[in-house]
């Protein structure tokens, strides 16, 4: 079964917290995913992985570029696997892949600051717990680590 992760943002906003959750995967071998709600929002992320840090770079596309298969990290807004990724991070609401099989971990981010994202949250956890999957909830202590609530 798929490991499913939420991850309960609150102290920081995904823009602080993605790309570091982004240069773990990668640095253990792992082909990620990231699957936004809007074409906009692809954008707007394509963007900070190319500038949220001047000490690293992040190997990155979108799969409006020619080879999507080539990317380590593949932004998209569609639920297909180009990138052959075996981890996919959801971002603002996007919904749970009706198929999880490939994935060894899917990564649910939500705001904690908005409550219809937490709700969807709830949603997501009551239908992958409802289809078998190991769900673990993280959610932000005030300094920024995570800490495993359930």
């Amino acid at each position: 079964m798929t490991d499913i992760l939420f991850y309960h943002l609150q102290h920081q906003p995904l823009e602080r917290v993605l790309p570091v959750l982004l240069e773990k995967s990668v640095e253990r071998g792992w082909r990620v995913a990231v699957e936004a709600t809007t074409q906009e929002r692809v954008d707007a992320l394509d963007a900070l992985l190319w500038t949220y840090s001047d000490e690293s770079f992040l190997a990155h596309g979108t799969d409006r570029e020619p080879d999507p298969a080539a990317q380590p990290v593949l932004i998209t807004t569609g639920q297909g696997r180009p990138n052959d990724a075996t981890v996919r991070f959801l971002v603002d609401g996007a919904p749970l892949p009706a198929d999880m099989t490939p994935y060894e971990r899917v990564v649910l981010m939500f705001d904690g600051n908005d409550p219809d994202a937490i709700d969807r949250a709830r949603d997501q956890w009551k239908e992958a717990k409802g289809g078998g999957h190991a769900c673990t909830y993280w959610q932000q202590s005030e300094t920024g680590r995570w800490e495993k609530r359930a």
